[in-house]
């Protein structure tokens, strides 16, 4: 996969990105991420990217031009361009998943009071939030999307399986708890059905948690994988 960010900030990539699986991933050429400086695709001495929003009002709002070029610059035919903002839909595992089909992603970082609505018109193919609060810019959002992505590509992860079992898999439950040596620490036992050898109970075990756990904390999931059945 290409991944292109477009962003003000590119050096706060260069930490989250450049560490752990996504850092791998790119070494193995898995995906060939390219963060991309918003003013590269401006032509004023200034590097203007931004200007006060009509009809006034607090704040300022990103250009179109400087958009539209680089996106226009970037763009292959397979692109699928996505704007991160507030109003978009919610991200969710789902939708990693489903992006990392894309052959090309091109991901813009909103700021400021956010961008000019030509470009929510003429440049965007969706939108994504990745919660219901406010950012000081997209990049941060940016960086959840991509590492979501990323980590679902083919060979980004060490064992495949990683991907399928853990929270938000395909069956949309939370991930069962997890232990490992020592057996006891501070008057906490790790379940003897997980020291028993016997991987058909083990299985049943995890299987119960994962139920019980997302039945207490997330409820809004099984109502969903009912409506799903029904």
């Amino acid at each position: 996969m290409r991944l292109d960010v477009i962003t003000l900030f590119p050096d706060m990539f260069t930490g989250p990105l450049s560490a752990s699986i996504p850092a791998r991933a790119r070494s193995r050429g898995v995906v060939d991420l390219r963060i991309i400086d918003l003013r590269d695709y401006t032509h004023d001495r200034r590097r203007t990217v931004d200007d006060r929003p009509y009809g006034g009002g607090a704040g300022m709002v990103l250009k179109p031009e400087p958009l539209f070029e680089a996106v226009d610059d970037l763009r292959t035919p397979r692109a699928r361009v996505v704007l991160l903002t507030p109003q978009g839909e919610p991200f969710t595992q789902a939708g990693a998943r489903r992006l990392a089909f894309e052959e090309h992603l091109i991901l813009i970082c909103g700021h400021y009071e956010g961008v000019d609505e030509r470009v929510r018109l003429g440049l965007a193919d969706e939108e994504i939030s990745v919660g219901d609060y406010v950012l000081s810019n997209g990049s941060l959002a940016a960086m959840v999307v991509a590492d979501a992505v990323i980590r679902l590509l083919p060979g980004a992860l060490g064992c495949a399986e990683s991907a399928e079992q853990e929270s938000f898999g395909p069956d949309g439950l939370l991930d069962y708890p997890q232990y490992t040596r020592p057996v006891e620490f501070r008057g906490m036992r790790t379940p003897d059905v997980l020291i028993s050898g016997n991987h058909a109970e083990i299985r049943a075990w995890r299987e119960k948690q994962r139920l019980l756990r997302s039945v207490a904390r997330r409820p809004d999931l099984i109502r969903r994988r009912v409506e799903k059945t029904e």
